[in-house]
């Protein structure tokens, strides 16, 4: 299968931050948002993605606030968030200190009550007495009609009104191997004729890549869960992954500990991971991939924000990880042997740690990562692994030869890099 399309070169090897606008500051606005960016911009985040910024259906609107997933126009400002003129200025500083703009896009469904539905009832799925239906059991949405090629034409329209006048730089789009891919081949190329942007799927479907850049890496967080959980072995997680080296050349995987639904619903990262919580954020950043910050992990927040209902994070704590993501951020796009290196697993024979390498003719990453709740000795040996190396946290510089140990607490992590003479 080849890729249709090429990834901007903004995109590769960009970290992308999650924004839950809604929950981010008491005001819930853009323009209290807006006042974060200097701090991001500096942590070095290249992308934000926007969850869905347009109006909320009334109608069945779960708890108070109702599911930002459910909406009841594609083409206008949720009130709660500000204006139009807010989200511009919102666009526009971002694009000044050098991020980009993703936003939200649910194309499987709307909210029950959705601007369309008196004019083109058509344009949604119906059942024989013509009641609005919806086919996953999510009962404050109806499903689109895609065998409508006039609502189709609509929705393309929607998503080329945000690239024209607000100047938005790309998609994520919400379950998106529910949305015929033939309809998202037609939306990138009557989309792009505006300007090449960043698409990212919520998807794992392999043939979405002939039109996506990036992909979710659902499969690998589901068995990161199992290894916390001492269900699996570390090379259940290697099996996922060569199944990923698999993918199209071009394509990217999504990487992430949390998300907006992995927060709310199954818990936080530290629920999960416990101990290994930071050590897996390590991996995110240093396997090949497009790594994923959702709001609040740099504090870190360690609460479920609410989904339905009002839950804001709390800044009022010094923000503990912001230099741990930046030292991230900043190997992962400045090392070349991270950004287009080969990888090798360095085998290790206790269960819970993982140990790698990134490596190309110029550079060396050697990376060790405890994530089980045990203390472990291990020792890895590799003809690479000779010379000067530095610990990229702590600064210290050792001298390894063929063969190094390393006794690992709960949880620890290391990145060595080789101090190229």
């Amino acid at each position: 299968m080849a890729l249709n399309f090429t990834t901007v070169n903004w995109a590769n090897n960009a970290t992308i931050y999650e924004v839950n606008i809604r929950q981010y500051t008491p005001e819930g606005t853009f323009a209290a948002f807006q006042k974060h960016l200097p701090r991001l911009s500096e942590m070095g985040v290249r992308i934000l993605w926007f969850m869905p910024i347009t109006p909320i259906s009334e109608k069945v609107k779960k708890g108070s606030l109702g599911s930002y997933y459910a909406c009841s126009s594609y083409t206008k400002i949720n009130p709660e968030f500000g204006t139009e003129i807010d989200f511009l200025n919102l666009v526009n500083q971002a694009h000044e200190l050098g991020m980009k703009i993703i936003i939200d896009w649910v194309a499987n469904h709307t909210g029950r009550q959705h601007e369309w539905m008196e004019l083109h009832p058509n344009w949604f799925s119906q059942n024989e007495n013509g009641a609005f239906t919806e086919r996953n059991g999510w009962d404050d949405v109806v499903d689109l009609n895609y065998s409508n090629n006039e609502m189709r034409n609509a929705l393309i329209g929607a998503m080329q009104y945000w690239v024209r006048d607000f100047k938005i730089d790309g998609f994520r789009c919400d379950m998106a191997h529910l949305v015929p891919l033939d309809f998202w081949i037609d939306a990138r190329k009557a989309v792009e004729t505006i300007r090449p942007l960043y698409w990212l799927a919520e998807c794992e479907d392999v043939n979405y890549h002939q039109v996506f850049d990036t992909s979710y890496g659902w499969a690998l967080m589901h068995i990161s869960e199992k290894l916390a959980k001492q269900e699996v072995s570390v090379n259940e997680v290697y099996n996922v992954l060569h199944g990923y080296a698999q993918y199209p050349q071009g394509a990217t995987k999504l990487l992430f500990t949390s998300n907006h639904d992995e927060n709310s619903w199954n818990g936080t990262e530290y629920e999960k991971y416990q101990l290994a919580a930071k050590a897996w954020a390590v991996f995110t950043f240093t396997w090949k991939g497009i790594p994923l910050i959702y709001s609040g992990q740099e504090l870190p927040n360690k609460k479920r924000l609410a989904f339905f209902d009002k839950d804001v994070i709390d800044w009022t704590f010094p923000t503990a990880l912001h230099h741990f993501y930046k030292t991230l951020i900043q190997l992962k796009t400045t090392n070349s042997a991270l950004i287009n290196g080969d990888t090798f697993n360095l085998p290790i024979q206790v269960n819970g740690v993982m140990s790698f390498l990134r490596y190309d003719a110029e550079n060396t990453v050697l990376v060790v990562l405890n994530l089980s709740a045990n203390h472990h000795h291990v020792e890895v040996s590799h003809e690479k692994l000779v010379g000067a190396f530095r610990n990229v946290f702590s600064g210290f510089d050792y001298v390894f030869s063929n063969n190094n140990s390393f006794e690992l607490m709960a949880g620890d992590y290391f990145i060595y890099i080789k101090q190229n003479s």
